[in-house]
């Protein structure tokens, strides 16, 4: 598994510095992908179609986000990984950091709120936001700041978050009549 990890995250990594456009492109989507996702859901509160299950999904989602990066924390208490960069195997296109490479934020930020648009029925919005959250989870690996392993890393802690959500927070209960109402 290790040595798949190091050619997959070798060969993304390995398109950066060909093309000036795609590397900007790139670069564009680490640093703003998930600020759009979460400007997207956020968005979904004032759309009018099905408006109480969209704002249901909506607070969904941003608590799936807030535990999945919870999850990520408790996990980093544990697992010290190395950036590619650090061990040379990637060219870094951004700044260094120096926080531990698994698993990726980016990717359990995007997929949590994608998963929770596919797991509530929100076929077309999930589709829309996963593919947005792979072209995230891609950049990290195509900048030089992720092993592909740790994109995989972050998309299970996403899993895991929407699974527990969807056990403690219900359509309907009194938390989510209070906060779906809201404005």
């Amino acid at each position: 598994m290790h040595n798949l990890d190091i050619l997959v995250t070798s060969s993304i990594n390995g398109l950066a510095g060909s093309n000036s456009l795609l590397d900007t492109f790139m670069i564009s989507v680490t640093y703003f992908g998930v600020p759009c996702i979460v400007l997207w859901v956020a968005l979904q509160w004032w759309v009018n179609e099905d408006r109480l299950y969209r704002r249901h999904v909506a607070v969904s989602a941003g608590l799936a986000f807030l535990i999945g990066l919870l999850i990520n924390q408790i996990i980093l208490l544990f697992v010290h990984r190395m950036r590619p960069y650090d061990a040379g195997l990637t060219s870094l296109l951004i700044s260094s950091t120096t926080d531990p490479s698994f698993p990726s934020d980016h990717a359990t930020a995007s997929f949590a709120v994608a998963f929770c648009f596919l797991v509530k029925g929100l076929r077309r919005s999930g589709l829309f936001l996963a593919m947005a959250a792979f072209v995230v989870c891609f950049s990290r690996i195509y900048v030089g700041t992720h092993y592909a392993s740790d994109v995989a890393g972050g998309m299970l802690t996403a899993l895991v978050a929407n699974i527990l959500v969807g056990a403690v927070y219900r359509r309907n209960s009194r938390v989510d009549l209070r906060l779906t109402r809201l404005w």
